[in-house]
């Protein structure tokens, strides 16, 4: 390709992304995405060790290997493309929990009916979305608790980096405590934490790339056992026994999904269920991450909430037409925030690389877990910086604030701490005698929000 042609192809990437005007440049863009990428590549074998504990198909985990990149790369395309946000989607942790252990595993449904309430769920998604009921469920979040979820993301990210990390486990006496800290991987840990956190101090371009880089390539060489193994062991890396090429393509899971079953009296319910978490895990992230890009107004609105909504009800749907559960905005898409990613070009480099996992799949595997959470880690401590606006000397507003943010860590679900922060917004401002201050899709908000803690589950 000629000098001239060259320019033109980068000039025309640049009006199409806006890259130029939102501060950025092709390369950071391409370094973000690939940033994003390797901090959420996990799932690529997690989504598929989930599901087929329900999906019972013959060679079900190399077929939800396969449909997971599609979906993930389906939806991340759809985000770049139409959206233009930095960020990338795949199908959700804990909506495919709920998917395997609940609707297949207690209820009893069959995971064709389960797929075709995931379907559903995303079609009512995107109809919100392209609804104005999208914008006032939006605008009606008061501008502080915005910035509350904003940390609340943080800590979340934060308390995924520790567990992966090693530096916290469960407890029985205290729910949690430290973890192993004469584990091998443990240190890695931390060593990726100081090699991250020192490298954006002095303003290293793919500071966070290095930091899991550093941190993988002394896991191999040292064989460190902080890959998991059979019977979920941890073990050293083992090499490619199998090659690094592997793919299989998803024949029995491809429109298996069972959507007249799943209209179904009975499994409304859980199509609320799949809506609900969907749409307010959707909904936190896109404010925690436009916020920490800069891409937030002062009166609380985010740069392009249609299609970036829109986006995940789509991809949702047509992961369901794929054979996986509900795909969903990830919040590691903050560390390719961080690493200066701005547009749609770092998350359109996420879905490309989706897609080549398809194929290599062995080759995401090298990256593990302890590698990553250095950066979820440090990605959660400077997302904290919002917590600095909000008033915490008004208790009307800190208290809900509070409960968000440390909801988030704590249930284990941004949902869960979005809705402790409505409710108590609600409540607290009508027993101060504000109760005219409460908008009225907030105050919807908060009765839905508790009808679904006492009667959904």
């Amino acid at each position: 390709m000629s000098t001239t042609t060259q320019d033109r192809a980068m000039s025309g990437l640049d009006r199409y992304f806006k890259i130029t005007e939102r501060g950025s440049d092709v390369g950071t863009e391409v370094r973000a995405g690939i940033t994003t990428f390797l901090t959420m590549a996990y799932i690529i074998f997690v989504n598929p060790s989930i599901l087929s504990s329900a999906i019972d198909v013959e060679g079900a985990f190399p077929q939800l290997l396969t449909v997971t990149c599609l979906a993930a790369a389906f939806g991340t395309m759809v985000m770049s493309l139409w959206a233009n946000l930095p960020f990338a989607l795949a199908p959700g942790l804990g909506l495919n929990a709920y998917f395997a252990f609940t609707v297949v595993g207690t209820l009893g449904y069959s995971w064709e009916t389960a797929l075709g309430a995931v379907f559903l769920s995303g079609i009512l998604f995107l109809i919100i979305s392209v609804t104005g009921l999208r914008q006032w469920i939006l605008e009606a979040i008061p501008l502080y608790l915005k910035h509350a979820i904003t940390a609340g993301i943080g800590a979340f990210l934060a308390i995924i980096g520790f567990a992966n990390a090693g530096l916290i486990m469960a407890s029985d006496a205290t729910f949690v405590t430290r973890g192993d800290w004469t584990s091998v991987g443990l240190w890695l840990a931390v060593l990726g934490i100081v090699a991250a956190a020192a490298l954006l101090a002095r303003r290293i371009k793919g500071a966070l790339v290095i930091a899991i880089a550093i941190v993988t390539v002394l896991a191999i060489v040292f064989r460190a056992p902080v890959y998991v193994g059979p019977d979920d062991t941890m073990v050293a890396f083992g090499g490619f026994t199998d090659g690094i090429l592997g793919f299989t393509w998803p024949s029995d899971l491809l429109g298996a999904l069972d959507i007249g079953g799943a209209l179904a009296g009975g499994v409304l319910s859980v199509v609320f269920t799949f809506l609900f978490v969907d749409f307010f895990d959707t909904a936190g992230t896109l404010i925690g991450l436009t916020d920490k890009a800069g891409m937030m107004d002062e009166e609380g609105n985010i740069d392009a909430p249609m299609p970036a909504f829109a986006a995940d009800g789509l991809a949702t749907s047509v992961g369901a037409l794929l054979g996986t559960s509900s795909t969903t905005t990830y919040i590691e898409s903050a560390s390719g925030v961080e690493e200066g990613g701005r547009t749609g070009l770092t998350s359109f480099v996420v879905g490309i690389l989706f897609l080549v996992a398809m194929v290599f799949a062995p080759l995401a595997s090298v990256i593990p877990a302890v590698a990553t959470a250095p950066v979820l880690i440090v990605i959660g401590a400077m997302m904290m910086t919002a917590a600095t606006k909000v008033d915490w000397a008004d208790y009307t507003q800190s208290v809900p604030a509070f409960l968000a943010i440390v909801g988030m860590p704590f249930t284990y679900s941004i949902t869960d701490g979005i809705s402790l922060g409505i409710i108590a917004h609600t409540l607290i401002m009508a027993a101060s005698g504000r109760l005219r201050e409460i908008r009225p899709v907030m105050a919807i908000l908060a009765v839905l929000l508790v009808w679904r803690f006492f009667v959904v589950g």
